[in-house]
């Protein structure tokens, strides 16, 4: 593995400022890539996705090449791991209002894949219900920015070790996402996930499954889901950039068998 595991503005030795409104307000947004063999899976969703996100919030995105460069320099070995890509407004005043000189602040980090158990891939992972609800916020529901303490707070709910994923709720009692996770069920032919109008994060391997949906003869659809309906469905799936696809097998009371699906929509996002 490379010796540099982060690079700021493309410089291996540079620091964060103080005065940075990513550190100070949260002002900025973030993606995270698995990498095989030095190649960033999925970069173009991935990049569409950032600067999608970065719009919502009027932040200037540097070019594709500048963060492929990076990239590249990460992970020149071709080695394998997951990179993290943060945009934020950059160094500017304190206050809120946005001055009309920051220059955005481009951070890329290099880490290993984190040692997720085989056994979540082949036998299914147990949820935890969360206490934690969602705030609703139209204008950020969608982008993944880096206020996440929601996240951070549901996460600190449970310890025990055989729970993989907690489910979030929103402030309505609607099933929204996971802790770390996008969730999808399928009840019959239908495939579904909620409804991200109002919060939650629009995760890559989401948009993708929604994409395939159709070549596994699923009907895919974006309603808002209620905690029944999760409950009732023939299955109950967990996805995200890094693990792909776990089915929750053990949640909230419910059992389900082990099915194919999980294994079939890892096998095509592979592809």
């Amino acid at each position: 593995m490379s010796t540099t595991t982060f690079l700021i503005n493309g410089v291996s030795d540079a620091l964060i400022s103080p005065l940075d409104r990513g550190l100070a307000y949260g002002d900025g947004i973030f993606r995270t890539i698995r990498v095989i063999n030095g190649q960033p899976i999925a970069w173009q969703a991935h990049y569409a996705k950032l600067l999608a996100d970065s719009r919502r919030l009027y932040l200037p995105c540097p070019e594709a090449a500048s963060w492929q460069e990076d990239l590249g320099r990460l992970f020149a070995d071709q080695g394998d791991g997951v990179a993290k890509l943060i945009l934020t407004r950059g160094i500017a005043e304190r206050g809120y209002a946005v001055g009309d000189h920051a220059i955005p602040t481009r951070i890329v980090i290099r880490s290993s894949l984190p040692l997720y158990p085989d056994r979540n891939a082949s036998h299914g992972i147990r949820a935890y219900l969360c206490k934690t609800r969602l705030a609703h916020q139209p204008l950020l529901a969608g982008i993944k920015h880096l206020n996440r303490l929601e996240n951070v707070l549901a996460r600190q709910e449970w310890s025990d070790t055989v729970i993989s994923e907690g489910v979030m709720l929103d402030q309505d009692g609607l099933v929204i996402e996971g802790v770390m996770s996008n969730i999808l069920i399928r009840s019959g032919t239908i495939l579904a996930t909620p409804d991200l109008e109002r919060c939650g994060v629009d995760g890559i391997t989401r948009q993708r499954i929604l994409a395939i949906a159709p070549s596994l003869g699923l009907i895919p659809a974006i309603t808002s889901l209620t905690l029944t309906e999760l409950m009732n469905a023939d299955e109950v799936l967990m996805c995200n950039s890094l693990y792909g696809v776990w089915q929750v097998v053990d949640f909230n009371g419910r059992t389900w068998p082990l099915g194919q699906l999980a294994g079939r929509l890892r096998q095509f996002l592979q592809e």
